[in-house]
């Protein structure tokens, strides 16, 4: 097989396009999902299309829970076969599948995508973060004197005097996208244990982790930090109409727009293929798409889409998706191999 056709043009073209063309017929794959994963599959659909005899996927955005909601809907060719994710699928959604007959689920996971904190490009220095900055920030309650109370935190001058004297807005992904449970998680819940806001939260509560765990990360929600419910186009949109503006990206968008957009550190390291690979950036996540096996041998072209996404040319340390910030996962032989079995979830335990 020949990949004369995979061009930088076509690559460049697929990574920014929001939505694939729609369908013309059932004949081909269809896909939803995470618009972290968005531009690599369409990187990866386009290419399928120009390659192989079968036509190109129909790949859709809408985040990770609603492409896994549409996942879940049930068997069959008004259903799309393919849901992308930037979290793992979770046990509640496993059982939802199960109750409308999606028994057969297979999980692929593609490789490691970092979360970016970018701003204007000729915008204020917004250039390096902490986590505990970001849960000052973000964080809908903080302790004070023995109780909680609203943040009153308005400018990144108040979170932290070394930062820009502006007033704090922030544009970050929406409650039904994978990334925003890394961004609680790896950046507000970190930032609280951080700042030695946890500690104090646990002595207000009487020691509830859970509930403490919680209360780190309620954002608040007094105009301060906007969710952004589409793709990181509209996050793109949001901070160019904001010049004071910051937004919570996938690495391979913002490595798309450098023209447009400045990162930060965070925690003291820049945000690139090789820091996530080491291991030293401290928010990345793996990404997955899922599919029904149901599906497998009756979609036309649905396994061999599955195997050439992961296949060294395309996925590996040296294929075209790297170039847009995907880290390669070490473990894509096996991936390749469960594919080519078509192993399940319920196989793999």
């Amino acid at each position: 097989m020949s990949l004369a056709k995979l061009t930088v043009s076509t690559l460049a073209l697929a990574a920014v396009s929001a939505t694939a063309v729609s369908a013309q017929g059932r004949e081909q794959v269809q896909i939803a999902g995470s618009s972290t994963v968005l531009p690599y599959a369409s990187i990866v659909a386009e290419a399928f299309g120009e390659n192989f005899d079968y036509p190109t996927p129909v790949v859709e955005s809408g985040g990770s829970s609603a492409g896994l909601k549409r996942f879940c809907e049930g068997v069959g060719e008004n259903t799309i076969d393919i849901a992308n994710a930037s979290r793992a699928i979770r046990e509640g959604e496993i059982e939802a599948c199960a109750a409308a007959g999606v028994t057969d689920i297979m999980e692929v996971r593609i490789g490691y995508d970092g979360i970016v904190f970018a701003s204007q490009i000729d915008g204020p220095e917004f250039t390096a973060f902490e986590p505990a900055q970001w849960y000052n920030a973000m964080a809908a309650e903080l302790p004070m004197d023995g109780e909680m109370a609203s943040n009153p935190n308005s400018s990144w001058s108040d979170v932290d005097g070394a930062l820009p004297d502006v007033e704090i807005q922030a544009f970050i992904p929406g409650t039904k996208h994978g990334t925003r449970e890394v961004f609680e998680e790896k950046v507000i819940l970190q930032g609280c244990e951080d700042s030695g806001a946890y500690d104090q939260i646990l002595e207000i509560n009487g020691g509830d982790e859970d509930a403490a765990e919680d209360a780190c990360m309620s954002i608040r929600t007094d105009g301060v930090a906007v969710d952004i419910d589409g793709d990181y186009t509209e996050t793109l949109a949001r901070i160019e109409s904001n010049p004071n503006g910051i937004g919570v990206f996938g690495l391979a968008f913002y490595e798309n727009n450098t023209d447009l957009l400045k990162v930060a550190t965070m925690g003291g390291v820049e945000p690139s293929t090789e820091t996530i690979s080491s291991g030293d950036y401290p928010v990345s996540r793996p990404l997955y798409f899922y599919i029904k096996k149901a599906h497998m041998g009756v979609i036309p072209g649905l396994k061999e889409y599955a195997e050439f996404f992961v296949s060294n040319e395309v996925a590996g340390p040296n294929g075209p998706l790297s170039n847009y910030g995907l880290v390669a996962d070490p473990e894509l032989e096996q991936t390749q191999q469960q594919i080519a079995d078509e192993v399940t979830m319920s196989e793999s335990m």
